[in-house]
């Protein structure tokens, strides 16, 4: 692609004003994986807590490929006007790969195809019209496909793959001002832009200026208070958790994982996806999340650990499994009628921002000769520091009508002890 790159025009943004947009990137948006992004809410059952929670995975790629310029544009090292377009292009199409419902459909491709969004990202950037299309702007595919999630992995600048993923990256920043906005939760007043102009390359990868240590600090608060409050909310998980049940139990009727998957997988979005799951077997589950009639959460338990031991056990089905029939038996009820819920499951979104390790992130100082001397975080910063206790959320879910008898059979099992201890196998 050469220099001489026109733009297209504008689109208008609630969060950054008008967004440009250059000819090769209004191509790749007018295609049908893309557009089909418009169908695909970015907080799928957070509209059941938060009414206006309705954006979707479109305008969230836009405002990645916008604050992914910035960032390329102000760092020196990318200097070529060609590789800041190559990473606008490859952060517009960071999230292309999503299923319909965005996260929730996550432990389906898990479990049947043994892939994430970001695998089917690569994919559709492959094998899909955007494969010509990108062709036609002398794009490389290929390139574009694993620098969109991260995986470029350039040894001399790592930094180019650190904009669009990374402890502090243009998509953390879009999805928690955007997420902030939309829910009205108040996260979003974070000045992205003073990281952004303080950011830098120290050995090669992309830093932060000790001058926005504040800012950093207010980041990273940030993204733990939104994750309490929008992405783990009870109430959101409660509908997240009716409709990947409804998905499991209907999968063998679906027939998404035949024969041209891939053309399949692009004709799936919210509408779709939902209209299937209401003539199926789980249309019962559709039905009361259309009246929010949502299960109950009948027992939680919050707690701060130096380490993610209790977090990374949870996380194995097998024993998350067996703690539920423990806990349904003891409650007379049915195993389905149990669920545990913790923030380390693949259908909560953002489920990896909550393992905040914010020492990853380096920081530098400038001297007056330009020497840039690299800083130790927790040195100057006690937040952050503090940032490294992990926060675990346990909750178990049920039917309104057995709520109190399973809330009273998780004391028993769980009761006070450690649970490093009930839960070990």
């Amino acid at each position: 692609m050469g220099r001489s790159e026109k733009y297209w025009g504008f689109i208008k943004d609630p969060l950054y004003g008008y967004i440009r947009i250059t000819k090769s990137e209004q191509r790749i948006i007018d295609t049908q994986p893309f557009q089909r992004l418009r169908r695909i809410k970015q907080l799928a059952g957070a509209q059941y807590v938060y009414p206006a929670a309705n954006h979707t995975r479109f305008e969230h790629s836009l405002g990645t490929m916008h604050l992914a310029g910035e960032i390329a544009t102000n760092l020196t090292e990318v200097s070529d006007r060609i590789d800041i377009n190559k990473v606008r292009i490859a952060a517009l199409l960071h999230d292309v790969g999503h299923g319909p419902l965005s996260h929730l459909f996550e432990p389906i491709l898990s479990k049947f195809i043994d892939k994430n969004h970001e695998d089917m990202s690569i994919q559709i950037i492959r094998e899909s019209e955007i494969n010509d299309t990108l062709k036609k702007s002398d794009f490389d595919p290929k390139e574009i496909s694993l620098l969109a999630v991260g995986r470029l992995s350039d040894k001399k600048r790592p930094f180019i793959d650190q904009i669009i993923r990374s402890s502090v990256d243009a998509d953390k920043m879009d999805f928690l001002l955007r997420d902030s906005y939309h829910t009205g939760a108040g996260y979003g007043t974070i000045d992205m832009f003073r990281l952004i102009y303080t950011m830098d390359i120290l050995d090669t990868n992309l830093a932060v200026d000790a001058t926005a240590i504040s800012t950093l600090e207010t980041f990273l608060l940030a993204r733990l208070e939104s994750f309490r409050t929008i992405y783990f909310h009870r109430t959101t998980r409660a509908a997240q958790i009716m409709v990947i049940r409804a998905l499991e139990n209907a999968m063998d009727e679906l027939n998404l994982f035949g024969s041209d998957f891939l053309t399949k997988y692009l004709l799936l979005d919210d509408c779709t996806l939902w209209q299937m799951l209401k003539n199926s077997k789980s249309k019962g589950i559709i039905n009361d999340l259309d009246k929010r009639k949502l299960i109950k959460c009948a027992y939680e338990k919050t707690f701060f650990v130096k380490d993610q031991l209790v977090t990374n056990i949870f996380s194995n089905e097998s024993v998350r499994k067996r703690i539920e029939g423990e806990i349904a038996e003891k409650a007379k009820v049915s195993h389905e009628e149990v669920t545990i819920d913790v923030p380390s499951l693949p259908s909560v979104p953002y489920h990896y921002a909550i393992d905040i390790e914010p020492m990853s992130i380096p920081i530098f100082h400038k001297m007056k000769t330009g020497e840039k001397i690299p800083q130790k975080l927790e040195e100057l910063s006690r937040i952050v520091g503090s940032l490294r206790v992990f926060l675990n959320i346990i909750r178990i879910y049920t039917k309104e009508e057995f709520r109190e008898k399973v809330r009273k059979a998780s004391e028993d099992v769980l009761g006070d002890a450690p649970l490093s201890n009930t839960v070990s196998s």
